[in-house]
């Protein structure tokens, strides 16, 4: 990935907290439940689903002040902007309990908000 100028940085931070409606205390307690760690897909060997490391990522990129942030977790808040964006286009008539509201919940964003 490119690096990015400070008006791409500002952009992104700006997306991201539009989309990252959750809290950080409050995305780490839904990380805990059953319900976020039985979704998601799952790398090769790892336990753990992309969803719920994302949403790991997501608080502590939350915890960081602006001048701290990195490369890295600009690259991964590009990510979870775009996750978050395709998968709420893919809505289900059904949304409670559904797994595409705690995978979105995984990322970060609460749609029931």
């Amino acid at each position: 990935m490119a690096m990015l100028d400070d008006n791409e940085k500002k952009t992104v931070r700006h997306e991201f907290n539009e989309v990252v409606n959750m809290s950080a205390s409050s995305l780490e307690k839904w990380l805990e439940t059953d319900e976020s760690k039985a979704v998601g897909q799952k790398k090769e060997g790892n336990s753990e689903s992309i969803g719920h490391e994302s949403g790991k990522k997501i608080i502590a990129i939350l915890a960081k002040k602006q001048a701290e942030l990195t490369d890295d977790e600009y690259a991964h808040m590009q990510k979870v902007i775009s996750y978050v964006r395709r998968h709420s286009a893919q809505k289900p008539a059904e949304v409670a309990g559904s797994n595409w509201l705690y995978s979105l919940k995984n990322w970060g964003h609460d749609p029931q908000k």
